[in-house]
């Protein structure tokens, strides 16, 4: 596979190979694959974690009588003082 890179993504590829930080522009891009993956993960992670909050939610909300919106409002507001 042969990729192109913008010129921005190669001086920033370059500054970090002038400043020791890597070896090969290889080695840049390999972590950097690394850290997408890492990223990608946490953000399914991220979403499940999410899902399953709201699934808690609806299931509490199922199992607690409604009330009205005044009622809610000062609940909230008495948790804060």
């Amino acid at each position: 596979m042969s990729i192109s890179l913008t010129p921005d993504q190669e001086r920033f590829i370059q500054t970090k190979l002038q400043a020791g930080k890597y070896n090969s522009a290889e080695e840049a891009l390999e972590i950097a694959l690394r850290l997408l993956d890492e990223y990608d993960r946490a953000d399914a992670e991220w979403i499940e974690a999410v899902r399953e909050k709201i699934d808690a939610a609806i299931l509490a909300s199922d199992q607690t009588p409604p009330i009205d919106g005044e009622t809610f409002v000062n609940q909230v507001l008495e948790r804060f003082r």
